[in-house]
């Protein structure tokens, strides 16, 4: 019988933002001869704004103004060439000559200067003919029609004033079957306020409990604890901010979204002086094509570290984690507030070669964003992936949100600050992504000894890895930690019960529930755990009561099934089970445990029908080939 151990998979959100600078206007220059080598609108300014400026600014794009077309490029000549020339806009941060960056935007140096000639020339239009075919937009979704669109039921109501809002709206994704997704796009709902948008998959139902612990629609908060059900190391970018396509996974790595699953949206919002409405909208679009590579996030990082002092112009911080194993890098994510003046991101390889991944001189949050990279890195084992960021908290610091300047230690608001790398990777084989997680936990425990989250999920790890005598140690120092985290404690009384320690298997189950009545995992796990043990009365009553609280849990519904046979009560366990395979028809025990009754019942060919569809579904398992064997032999 299954148990349901959860892990703690802690989930940062990407404060990815776009800002803009005051448009200011031009007046047309008056009319006169344009030198014949000056650039055009048509044969030269369009071709560039079409290939990096347009995407944002359209009409109702995120942008202040519109550069579709002559006119409103004309207008605004020379604060084009202005900002161009500073390297303000178009936005982007990594320094050039690293690896390349797929969707990178940044200007040549010849562009540069073709716009300040073209806005010292005047900003001729040239021949009309010669200009470029601009970009539609206006389309509401830029895939087409999503497969199937999730909004929020209730919009949210930013206030008028105060600091930055970090704000989660839990959208149900409502499907009835496992699916998987290729593709998907936020509307954020209000561009003018929305800062970024990133998506949490929640498949514990946490997003739903928080949710209700506030009035109105959501929850507070930026960086979030979710707790799986199991280890689940599928991790991808899911993310929006103003300007950036709609991001489209690779054929055969779409992500996968089961029934139950909450889709938390996490919004980083920025009041504007009167109140605005918040109603965003997730479209997704599916795939046929189950993935066959699944990416893992690596997070380095060091807050802990975090303690600027007013005055620092260069405080420095500094992670590493030595790979266990070959991963191939498929892009990068560095994260900090307004004191970051500089990142950089590199790996050492086991010859002593250093390596840059992403260096960003001139760090600005209102830029920052996922980079992923057009030629994924082939990593060795013993590579060493390296951050290190900078920090100015003087007066000089322009973006410095104190003044004057004050002490600064890491926190989610905007002032406080955040020192975050994350690398996305694929391993070699599906196992060592548990090696992984093995070692960036150990590796936050050396950073920050005790740690729950550190704990849990090594524990979680060793557990999944059969290591059980490690994983009840690490999971007892977890529960030690958060004695109310039920989730954690859970999981220490399943490593408990896969160790054959029942009695304190059982112990640990029900403090769980004495701590949390409505924590279900424990009450299904508690009821498997007392069946296993023979007190199958008590069995029946828990299994019942999680039914009652779900009544599709289809898992719960076999093993009460399971229950009432070893009761002998068939007429309510035949009817359960078969309920049970109408909801997950993949389930050997279910017609194993049909098969058992119906031989019992003298029912000798439905028996071995059962007996037949259970060995389809495993066919190594000797214990139904053996029963299978007897009936037939009957």
């Amino acid at each position: 019988m299954r148990h349901r151990g959860p892990s703690l998979i802690r989930t940062a959100a990407f404060a990815i933002s776009l800002a803009y600078g005051a448009a200011s206007l031009v007046a047309r220059p008056h009319a006169g001869a344009t030198p014949a080598s000056a650039p055009t609108y048509a044969h030269d300014v369009a071709r560039v704004l079409n290939a990096h400026c347009v995407q944002c600014h359209h009409p109702d794009g995120p942008g202040p103004f519109s550069l579709l077309t002559y006119e409103d490029a004309r207008r605004r000549a020379r604060q084009i060439a202005r900002v161009t020339a500073r390297r303000y806009m178009p936005p982007w941060l990594p320094d050039p000559g690293h690896l390349r960056i797929v969707g990178e935007n940044r200007l040549s140096p010849a562009d540069i200067a073709m716009f300040g000639r073209w806005a010292s020339a005047g900003a001729p239009e040239g021949d009309p003919r010669d200009a470029p075919v601009a970009p539609v937009f206006g389309a509401q979704w830029q895939l087409g029609t999503p497969d199937l669109v999730l909004s929020v039921n209730d919009p949210f109501v930013l206030r008028a004033e105060g600091a930055d809002v970090f704000w989660n709206l839990v959208l149900p994704a409502g499907v009835a079957d496992t699916r998987w997704v290729r593709a998907m796009e936020i509307l954020p709902g209000n561009r003018r306020v929305v800062h970024h948008a990133n998506v949490l998959l929640d498949r514990s139902g946490m997003g739903r409990a928080r949710d209700r612990e506030f009035p109105g629609p959501g929850f507070p908060g930026m960086d979030i604890e979710i707790a799986s059900n199991r280890f689940e190391p599928d991790s991808h970018f899911l993310f929006w901010k103003p300007g950036t396509p709609a991001l489209v996974e690779p054929p055969d790595m779409a992500w996968r979204l089961e029934p139950d699953t909450d889709l938390i949206l996490n919004l980083h919002l920025q009041p504007s002086g009167k109140e605005e409405i918040i109603a965003p909208s997730i479209g997704l679009y599916f795939s046929e094509r189950p993935a066959t590579r699944v990416p893992m996030l690596l997070q380095l990082e060091h807050d802990g570290a975090l303690d600027i002092p007013p005055g620092d112009a260069a405080f420095s911080v500094t992670d590493q984690l030595t790979l266990p194993v070959p991963v191939t890098v498929l892009g990068v994510y560095p994260h900090a507030h307004y004191l970051g003046t500089r990142f950089e991101g590199s790996v050492r390889l086991p010859d002593g070669t250093v390596r840059p991944l992403v260096t960003i001189s001139r760090w600005d949050m209102n830029w920052q964003g996922v980079y992923q990279f057009a030629d994924p890195l082939a990593l060795p084992k013993g590579a060493v992936l390296t951050m290190r960021w900078v920090y100015d908290n003087t007066s000089a610091n322009v973006r410095n949100p104190n003044s004057p300047p004050a002490r600064v230690r890491a926190g989610n608001r905007a002032t406080d600050e955040m020192a975050h790398f994350w690398v996305q990777v694929l391993t070699t084989r599906p196992e060592d992504r548990l090696v992984l997680q093995e070692s960036l936990m150990r590796g936050r425990l050396q950073k920050y000894p005790g740690d729950f989250v550190a704990l849990a999920n090594l524990g979680s790890a060793l557990q999944t890895e059969g290591r059980l005598n490690e994983a009840i140690s690490f999971l007892r120092q977890a529960v030690a930690a958060r004695p109310d985290h039920a989730p954690a404690r859970n999981n220490l009384a399943t490593a408990l019960r896969a160790a054959g320690r029942i009695d304190e298997a059982i112990a640990e189950f029900e403090e769980t529930l004495r701590r949390q009545p409505s924590y279900l995992d424990a009450e299904y796990n508690l009821g498997t755990t007392l069946l296993a043990a023979g007190r199958t009365a008590e069995a029946i009553a828990r299994l019942q009561h999680v039914l009652q609280e779900h009544p599709s849990d289809a898992a719960a519904m076999s093993d009460l099934g399971a229950a009432y046979a070893v009761a002998g009560q068939y007429d309510d366990a035949v009817p359960m089970l078969q309920h049970s395979l109408q909801l997950v028809p993949a389930n050997a025990q279910a017609h194993f445990n049909l098969g058992l009754i119906a031989a019992t019942r003298g029912e000798m060919q439905a028996a071995a029908a059962h007996f037949e569809a259970a060995l389809r579904l495993e066919p190594d398992n000797k214990e139904i080939a053996q029963a299978l064997r007897e009936v037939k032999e009957h």
